[in-house]
This record gives C-alpha cells, structure tokens and sequence, in this order.
C-alpha cells in the first residue's frame, strides 16, 4: 500500500472536499481519501492498479490541479 499527498490551493469549503473524496474514492485501487479544508492537502493511499497519473489527471479534469 502506498500514500501520497498533494497541495490543492482551490479548496475553499467542504463541498470542495466532498467532490475530492467522492471522485478519487472511485478510481480502482483507492483504499482512503483525507481532504482537510484548512491545509488544503488531500492524501490518498492506494493499492495498484490505481497511479498517481490517474489522480494528477482527475483532480486537472475536475478543476482541482494540484500544486508541487
């Protein structure tokens, strides 16, 4: 299992982070999903076959890009 982390700055209320947790928890491998309003951060930790591509693309397409 593995986890990792990203910095998303357009999280601004909790329906940002519902709409996070419900589209990542989809993906296929995906065994936890945090989104914390107030550091912005969202961890997923994931088995294969899900990737860190398939969340980068996601969080683009549904307008929450993360940041390095």
């Amino acid at each position: 299992m593995a986890t990792i982390t990203y910095y998303i700055p357009n999280i601004n209320c909790g329906h940002c982070v519902h709409t996070i947790k419900t589209e990542l928890g989809e993906i296929k491998g995906v065994k936890n999903v945090e989104a914390t309003l107030d550091t912005k951060k969202v961890t997923v930790t994931y088995d294969p076959p899900a990737t860190t591509d398939q969340f980068i693309d996601l969080l683009k397409e549904i307008n929450y890009p993360p940041e390095n």
